[in-house]
């Protein structure tokens, strides 16, 4: 026995339309709660380094030379080198 296939007029079309109705307010929510979001605010103050110069000057001052120049000056700049 085979049961009989019941089709309803039109609904198909009225899943297709709630599919494309729920597919656009979720985009539209989407778009709405990225562009809300405020942009990352920038670090109060950047952080300063010493410069080369002013630590080859320092450098120079305690009369440095060689490999403890070169541990002194990464020290100063803060182990940027």
């Amino acid at each position: 026995m085979t049961l009989p296939v019941v089709h309803r007029k039109g609904s198909r079309m009225k899943i297709l339309t709630a599919l494309t109705a729920l597919t656009a307010s979720c985009l539209v929510a989407g778009g709405a709660a990225v562009a809300a979001e405020p942009p990352a605010a920038p670090s109060a103050t950047p952080v300063k380094h010493t410069s080369l110069a002013v630590c080859n000057k320092q450098a120079d001052a305690k009369k440095l030379t060689g490999p403890g120049r070169a541990r002194f000056v990464k020290a100063c700049r803060g182990a940027r080198s």
